[in-house]
């Protein structure tokens, strides 16, 4: 079996993990989008131009990313639920644009107040829209594994998106394991579904470690070859529209088990762990990442 020499995480702390959180200081979060700027990560997701009445949390990205200095070589990526968003991303200079659709008809609902149908309708305008800007728009089918309303997502539903979503000339796609329902048999099971419909698309997948099988579900995917992944610092996050959806795959422990297997990051995991722990202060409470807490497997303990 020959896995991928090296991986490209985006880190997703300042948005879809603060998106969950009790809301921060604007300062702080400007902090920490530079701090992991820092540390060899090359994507970042920063912000999210969503309504503040509907995520609170992110009512001060116009202010946050007029604040932040970007560094040369990390690609800034913006999260846009419709026309008016990515008008504001793009405004703001971002030519990485994520939009969403969920697999799920129940969650698609409560979290977009729509059908996938009408969903998916609406993005050949946002995306004629990007690419007359020269951005790219990367779509995330949300519960892509399962949704915590409908249970189990059928792949076949999600291929169906996919080819869709290939029709209309997207530039990338992603699937989300909105709720942490996905095993390494789910991800076998989807990507064995999308392969043949997806082309080449690029492909990224977005774990949460709800029930404990994030990792688990990144070693099955570089099986199959995939090599981008969604991480977020110190476990941050979750899905304000989605009960039970903890915190994302801690970066950090992506890191540390890639590097271990000869994988590289590109990540320097001491800055990292830095960058975690002030994340941790940040919000408050004890964040869920196991090498957080005991750090890497090569940090001795004095007799």
């Amino acid at each position: 079996m020959t896995r991928p020499k090296s991986v490209s995480l985006r880190e997703v702390g300042p948005r879809d993990g603060l998106q969950s959180e009790a809301p921060v200081e604007t300062d702080a979060k400007v902090q920490l989008i530079e701090k992991l700027s820092a540390t060899g990560l090359r994507r970042i997701e920063a912000v999210s131009f969503v309504h503040p009445k509907a995520i609170p949390q992110m009512a001060d990205a116009d202010e946050v990313w007029k604040r932040v200095r970007p560094v040369e070589g990390v690609r800034y990526s913006a999260l846009a639920p419709n026309a008016r968003g990515v008008s504001r991303a793009l405004d703001h200079g971002f030519r990485e644009i994520e939009v969403v659709v969920s697999a799920s008809e129940k969650h698609n609902q409560s979290n977009l107040r729509r059908s996938v149908a009408e969903s998916l309708a609406e993005f050949p305008p946002l995306l004629q829209q990007a690419h007359a800007a020269n951005a790219s728009v990367e779509v995330i089918v949300a519960t892509s594994f399962g949704c915590p309303y409908a249970g189990d997502t059928d792949p076949a539903a999600v291929a169906s998106i996919i080819e869709q979503l290939v029709d209309q000339g997207v530039d990338r796609v992603a699937f989300g394991d909105t709720t942490g329902m996905a095993t390494p048999y789910r991800v076998q099971a989807l990507l064995d579904a999308v392969k043949p419909v997806s082309k080449e698309l690029p492909v990224l997948l977005h774990f949460h470690n709800t029930r404990g099988t994030a990792l688990a579900n990144i070693l099955t995917a570089l099986d199959y070859g995939v090599t981008e992944f969604d991480a977020a610092v110190g476990g941050l996050g979750g899905c304000p529209y989605a009960p039970g959806a903890s915190g994302n795959v801690a970066t950090e422990e992506v890191v540390h088990m890639l590097h271990d297997m000869g994988i590289d990051t590109g990540v320097d995991l001491d800055k990292l762990l830095e960058v975690a722990q002030f994340a941790q202060e940040m919000v408050g409470k004890e964040l869920p990442s196991g090498v957080l807490k005991a750090g890497p497997r090569t940090r001795l303990s004095a007799l």
